[in-house]
């Protein structure tokens, strides 16, 4: 599989046979791929509550409502509670990490006050938790045929458009879902 960082900056696609409920047809960017492990964010499970400007109110950050309005989805079962904004490089602080070229990941409450204010990064997607993988576990799910990797797109990364999210990155692979096994083996 090359490199620890290998996956750093892709999307991981769950496979029909993911047998982990919070993980079934979900698409994750990786923010770090290394030696010690994974982590990455969900793109395709919208939260319904709370909304970017009650998040916002809760925080204490202003204006309320914002001025600019971005969506808030759920990033995974780890640390629920904390927000991490996936967003484009236009726009940095410190303790932002840029994740490649084009993208950097920001948990801070700057980032959510120039957004609030109407700025901020040109593209940007609120996330609350993440998906974390100890040493070699992800490489690990991927030889037992849990996931398959695909480079990222801003479509992807950035549109709302969550039912779809999980057919149209196998798409890039050229896969139909309808075609794929819910049995994992080896030839």
């Amino acid at each position: 599989m090359g490199e620890p960082d290998w996956l750093t900056g892709q999307l991981l696609i769950a496979m029909p046979s993911m047998q982990d409920p919070r993980f079934v047809q979900s698409v994750i960017f990786v923010c770090a791929h290394t030696a010690e492990g994974a982590m990455g964010v969900m793109l395709n499970r919208p939260v319904k509550a709370p909304g970017f400007a009650a998040l916002l109110a809760q925080l204490g950050v202003e204006p309320v409502p914002p001025k600019r309005e971005i969506r808030v989805g759920s990033g995974g079962p780890v640390e629920d509670s904390r927000g991490f904004v996936l967003h484009s490089p236009d726009w940095v602080t410190e303790g932002s990490m840029a994740v490649d070229g084009d993208y950097v990941l920001t948990a801070n409450l700057e980032v959510l006050q120039a957004l609030a204010e109407g700025g901020g990064p040109s593209q940007a997607r609120l996330l609350l938790g993440y998906a974390g993988w100890d040493e070699g576990q992800l490489d690990e799910e991927i030889r037992q045929n849990s996931w398959l990797s695909v480079p990222a797109d801003e479509a992807l990364v950035y549109d709302t458009a969550y039912l779809t999210k999980w057919q149209r990155a196998l798409a890039k692979l050229r896969i139909d879902p309808g075609m794929l096994s819910h049995e994992a083996g080896r030839a």
